[in-house]
């Protein structure tokens, strides 16, 4: 049975796991997020989020986003490859509506298996 959670070591925490990712990614992108991502030796993918204050100036809107994000990355942690994963969100995605973002992230979520497999 799948564990549908988001714990600690699915998580990229540290500088140098980031930097490991922004290396030699494969990329999957919409004009609103960025994802980047880059095969790893553990046996599950691992999220990175960045939301940068230049982008989105409200910290209420910066964490809206990444809640967002990792509770899509959660859903959907059994489809994706063992990858280390940096998404990288742009102004235009604070004005997108929950249920948008969602959708969005969701197609990201494929596309970016796909190449990581393929």
């Amino acid at each position: 049975m799948d564990h549908y959670t988001f714990p600690r070591e699915l998580r990229l925490l540290t500088p140098k796991n980031f930097q490991k990712v922004f290396s030699k990614p494969v990329r999957a992108s919409t004009p609103e997020i960025t994802l980047l991502a880059i095969t790893n030796e553990q046996e599950h993918p691992r999220l990175g989020l960045t939301v940068a204050k230049k982008q989105v100036k409200l910290a209420c809107r910066r964490n809206r986003i990444k809640r967002i994000m990792r509770e899509s990355f959660r859903q959907h942690q059994h489809e994706l490859p063992a990858v280390d994963i940096v998404a990288i969100c742009k102004k235009d995605l604070q004005h997108m509506d929950n249920e948008a973002i969602h959708k969005l992230v969701r197609k990201l979520w494929r596309k970016l298996g796909r190449r990581c497999n393929g």
